[in-house]
């Protein structure tokens, strides 16, 4: 009797001991909301502002954000900033604790664990995809497939400061649920341009200005 009675005990304690905080080991998310003013996101300073205020208000405290953006400069291709060497050495896993890479090479190769299941927001909800309504699936990113900038022409929505459409004004994109139109359907990172900077064109063409954050 006493030995039943003492295990009862220890497995209410247990149950009393407080549980550790999922978010705690969150390091990868897709932003819930944009900055609300399409590819203006106020640079990247402002973007990577953004990721950490989401980041802290859904209770993962104590980590350096960092935007999944590159920049692109006219006058000299060495001076772009790869989005890829912005997020630190990894690992990265989301809020479900669900490893998506283990490092750089890994995030960018076929055996990364993204995909719509995994590529969550900060809130662990799931981000809306084609098929969808409305369909959010365009993450603004301004790279190429391999986390590198593209210094061919300008896909960055003036580096991150413009909400302007018409010719010249575009973001590069990619598909978090890797599917869809455009040339590369299937990456992530660098599907296609997209139709404007302004908050409407993301929209048109199936984004709503969110992007990738990394924990460094």
């Amino acid at each position: 009797m006493k030995k039943h009675l003492l295990i009862a005990l220890s497995i209410s304690a247990a149950l009393a001991l407080p549980v550790a905080n999922a978010a705690d080991n969150t390091s990868f998310f897709i932003t819930s909301v944009g900055s609300g003013d399409g590819g203006n996101l106020g640079g990247l300073e402002g973007a990577d502002a953004h990721c950490s205020k989401l980041a802290e208000a859904a209770g993962v405290k104590s980590k350096t954000w960092r935007a999944y953006l590159s920049t692109h400069s006219s006058e000299d291709s060495n001076a772009s900033i790869n989005a890829r060497d912005r997020i630190g050495t990894g690992p990265w896993h989301n809020s479900k604790g669900v490893l998506i890479a283990n490092d750089v090479d890994h995030l960018h190769s076929e055996e990364a664990g993204l995909g719509k299941k995994n590529s969550l927001n900060e809130l662990g909800d799931l981000v809306n995809g084609k098929g969808d309504k409305p369909n959010m699936h365009d993450i603004i990113t301004g790279s190429q497939a391999t986390g590198m900038a593209i210094t061919e022409s300008e896909l960055t929505c003036s580096n991150w400061t413009s909400n302007a459409d018409g010719e010249g004004n575009s973001a590069q994109v990619g598909h978090h649920d890797l599917i869809g139109g455009g040339a590369n359907p299937k990456q992530w990172n660098s599907a296609h341009p997209s139709r404007g900077c302004s908050l409407s064109a993301l929209q048109s063409s199936g984004g709503n200005g969110l992007f990738y954050c990394f924990a460094e």
